[in-house]
């Protein structure tokens, strides 16, 4: 069985975290798409960077309540969360945690711009979503992770 990849929009601030190592989980509101555990998340940062800048190996996920989530994560010592973290979940039915074990940021950044250029009709997820292993963006980030 191949290993699942996803492809999520994040800000520039919670990418650094997450590249730096300051972040151990990354919280999202579960939006009815299961991420599985161990698989591989690529991340497009949003906001000024506008661009797939690398990606992480996801460990186990966690659903639940939003209170269940942030008891679990956010009370472990070096989860690198904090009160701004809390309110993307706060308002969800679902929230979800994922945990963070190996970052890799890729040698070359591939620009909101260029993907255009490539996939005309490519639009960065507002949350996440699954890749399929046909669709030229895989392809793209293939490349990227054997550079």
């Amino acid at each position: 069985m191949s290993v699942k990849v996803y492809l999520m929009s994040i800000k520039p601030k919670f990418a650094y975290q997450i590249f730096t190592g300051k972040k151990k989980y990354e919280l999202r509101r579960h939006i009815g798409v299961e991420i599985e555990d161990y698989s591989t998340i690529i991340l497009y940062v949003s906001g000024k960077v506008k661009a797939l800048m690398g990606e992480f190996q996801a460990g186990k996920i966690i659903v639940g309540s939003p209170a269940y989530v942030w008891e679990k994560t956010a009370y472990q010592p070096g989860s690198g969360l904090d009160e701004d973290d809390w309110p993307y979940i706060e308002g969800s039915k679902l929230a979800m945690a994922i945990e963070i074990l190996k970052t890799k940021i890729y040698r070359r950044p591939v620009s909101l711009a260029e993907l255009k250029n490539i996939i005309p009709n490519f639009m960065p997820p507002l949350s996440y979503r699954e890749l399929s292993e046909c669709e030229p963006l895989y392809f793209i980030v293939e490349k990227l992770r054997k550079l």
